[in-house]
């Protein structure tokens, strides 16, 4: 799934590439992604792009009219492309869900995708981003200047969540997903398994430290990159978040991985847990 800086990429190749050029068509191949209808898709034809930005993991392409709201959920993506075709895209069982075509003689735009059978990439349409609910419910940004170690001890405090489940959800902290939480524990040297509620001030600053520096420099890396290169880009940045089975980069010791019903977090024992494996009950299902 794309994250916070992922999408912060996005949002600033938009903002480079399309700012200032009219949107000549909005062609909607897969309707169901569309999830508003006031105002129309076609409100946006003919308005002038004015910027892009980022709310969490939704991607806002602002006009001087509605604003173009997308997320990507879990295998959504944004393709840049010029030289568009000029028949209009046919519904089929392709990957295809909409097409924007600038105005222009280059027929420059960009394509959204989604690979698979489970569907979750959604687009508004709307006068206003907080018009999305899922951008009301986020909470605050670990990129903004105002999301001090003040602000995230605050959100901890009480919490009787496990620090993973925190991290993860966008109405604590808005952004972060199961890869980036993996590699910001492994960075602050924490148990995925360990309750918010019960961190030491020292613990809460090694993971603010950790969450800020995991963050930027994903973002750093991934800057002026072709958003074809952005998803190998996160995937050979990943010290632990997919490498189950692999020397952990820091102490040669190996990640392990724990799966649940629809995702898998991994860690490393000798950095996250002092040595000891965490339960995974599926596995221990599968054994018996």
């Amino acid at each position: 799934m794309p994250e916070l800086p992922e999408v912060e990429t996005l949002a600033a190749m938009l903002a480079e590439r399309a700012a200032g050029r009219e949107i000549a068509r909005v062609l909607p191949v897969a309707v169901s992604v569309l999830k508003t209808y006031d105002p129309p898709l076609s409100a946006l034809e003919g308005r002038t792009v004015t910027a892009a930005a980022r709310h969490g993991k939704f991607l806002d392409l602002a006009t001087d009219g509605p604003h173009l709201v997308v997320h990507l959920a879990k295998a959504g993506w944004l393709r840049w492309r010029d030289g568009l075709p000029e028949a209009p895209p046919r519904p089929g069982k392709g990957p295809l869900a909409l097409r924007l075509l600038l105005a222009g003689p280059e027929r420059s735009g960009f394509d959204l995708t989604e690979a698979g059978t489970r569907k979750g990439l959604a687009v508004y349409v709307v006068r206003d981003p907080q018009e999305v609910p899922g951008i009301a419910r986020l909470g605050p940004d670990p990129l903004d200047d105002s999301f001090t170690l003040e602000t995230f001890a605050g959100l901890l405090r009480g919490v009787r969540h496990r620090i993973k489940g925190v991290l993860r959800d966008q109405s604590v902290i808005a952004g972060i997903g199961n890869a980036y939480s993996d590699e910001i524990l492994h960075a602050a040297r924490m148990s995925p398994y360990r309750l918010a509620s019960d961190l030491t001030e020292e613990e809460i600053a090694g993971v603010y430290e950790a969450m800020g520096t995991t963050l930027r420099s994903a973002v750093e890396r991934s800057r002026g990159l072709a958003a074809t290169d952005l998803k190998g880009e996160k995937r050979d940045g990943m010290r632990v978040h997919g490498r189950a089975g692999q020397p952990c980069p820091v102490c040669g010791d190996t990640v392990r991985e724990v799966s649940f019903r629809d995702s898998a977090l991994q860690y490393c024992p000798t950095c996250q847990t002092g040595g000891k494996p965490l339960a995974d009950r599926r596995l221990s299902r599968l054994l018996k």
